[in-house]
């Protein structure tokens, strides 16, 4: 069998790491935003399936339930467009 993807309206930020940025991130409900400075800045989320991480450039999304998750910008480029 075949299923298609529900169209669904999603918000989600790209990863920078700038002060601005994760104030934003801060104001888009993620909480607590927890960067990681052990080599390259890595964002840990609390998601649904446990701790994910996030590298700069990722998007972080806002899913129907309110929850988090990272995903990489290729896969959000191709699955998602801005309206």
């Amino acid at each position: 069998m075949k299923y298609r993807k529900k169209p669904v309206e999603i918000e989600a930020i790209k990863f920078i790491d700038t002060p601005e940025r994760l104030e934003e991130l801060s104001r888009f409900g993620l909480d607590p935003v927890n960067v990681s400075y052990k080599g390259n800045p890595v964002l840990k989320i609390q998601t649904l399936e446990g701790e994910m991480t996030a590298q700069v450039g990722d998007y972080i999304i806002k899913g129907v339930q309110g929850e988090f998750y990272p995903c990489k910008p290729d896969i959000f480029e191709q699955t998602y467009e801005k309206y």
